[in-house]
């Protein structure tokens, strides 16, 4: 085997491999914390859709509250939200609990997976302004 075939042949295999990892890497969840954090955390109520329950629990996606002020969900996460909300032009007023064994990190994954979770288009948070958020919460 000649010395041109060896570097043809291991060109060849470069090329497979980066194909194969180039695709699998496309296909990759950018925001799996926050996907697997909000399927333990927020998908008994909100769904795993993001839809929440009609008349309820208002949804997530395609939600207007909350492409308004994504960081403002910080202190919802954290501290839980009572009172009347309006979504979508519907109005909600069942109590939510917060979770505030989340740390900071976890609450900007779950936000960031949220902004961006079915057909969600909400920009990116970042962590410190989730940080800045949570230290100035009303409680």
């Amino acid at each position: 085997m000649t010395n041109y075939f060896k570097f043809l042949l291991c060109g060849i295999l470069l090329l497979l491999v980066w194909a194969l990892l180039g695709s699998s890497c496309t296909e990759r969840k950018p925001f799996r914390q926050g996907e697997i954090l909000y399927q333990n955390f927020c998908a008994n109520c909100h769904m795993e859709d993001g839809t929440g329950l009609k008349g309820l629990i208002p949804p997530l996606a395609n939600a207007d509250y909350v492409q308004a002020d994504p960081v403002r969900m910080a202190c919802i996460i954290r501290y839980g939200m009572a009172g009347e909300v309006v979504v979508n032009d519907t109005t909600y007023n069942q109590e939510m609990p917060g979770e505030p064994k989340l740390s900071d990190f976890e609450i900007t994954n779950i936000i960031n997976y949220i902004n961006q979770a079915w057909g969600n288009d909400y920009g990116y948070v970042k962590f410190k302004d989730v940080k800045k958020a949570l230290d100035t919460c009303p409680r």
